[in-house]
């Protein structure tokens, strides 16, 4: 009996939403662009940042760990698409490309050496969406009561709270967003996403 290998097709939380973001992108005439990025790599990583494993880690990674509150850290050129979050006083995320996260797990847990320290992969936890456009931070004031004005929450910020009372994780980039949401929640932020959307489009 010839042996039948077996493949497993991998589904993102939105794939079946794909369509909807791109029509929203089109109709907005470039005010939105909305998307999920699936499958990014996400590691939550726990350790004391003023102990040695701290400088270590950064040093793996080629980013410091930020170390002031809401704050996120990013390199990004032809080898690497690497950003580093701050969670709490010893907690961060470390958010790479599709697939690098046993490469980045390995990295990290050498650079960490005996140190006390936790390192847990959490890819599958969470889908990446993209919000960005000029209208982007309206669309996102319709359900967040951060201040996202420039000034306040632009590139290199980041922070932990609620869009819709959804839990989400938001991320300031250059002429946009990313949201970290749930996979369980990823369908209800997409249509709360798109439902507000409408006056935009």
């Amino acid at each position: 009996m010839a042996e039948t290998a077996t493949r497993t097709t991998r589904h993102s939380p939105l794939a079946h939403a794909a369509d909807r973001f791109a029509a929203a992108t089109r109709t907005s005439s470039g005010d939105l662009r909305l998307a999920e990025l699936p499958f990014r790599t996400q590691l939550n990583v726990r350790l004391d940042p003023k102990g040695p494993a701290g400088d270590a880690v950064g040093l793996a990674l080629g980013l410091p760990l930020p170390l002031e509150p809401d704050t996120a850290v990013r390199a990004c050129d032809a080898v690497r698409d690497l950003a580093v979050l701050w969670l709490g006083p010893d907690e961060w995320l470390v958010v790479g490309r599709p697939g690098t996260q046993q490469d980045l797990e390995s990295r990290i847990r050498a650079a960490i050496g005996e140190e006390p320290a936790a390192v847990t992969d959490v890819s599958a936890q969470r889908t990446t969406l993209l919000v960005a456009g000029p209208r982007a931070r309206d669309l996102l004031a319709h359900g967040c009561s951060l201040d996202l004005h420039p000034r306040a929450f632009g590139p290199g910020r980041c922070a932990q709270t609620t869009l819709a009372r959804a839990q989400v994780v938001v991320v300031g980039r250059k002429g946009g967003f990313w949201l970290l949401v749930r996979s369980s929640f990823a369908d209800y932020v997409a249509d709360w996403l798109l439902d507000a959307a409408t006056e935009y489009l």
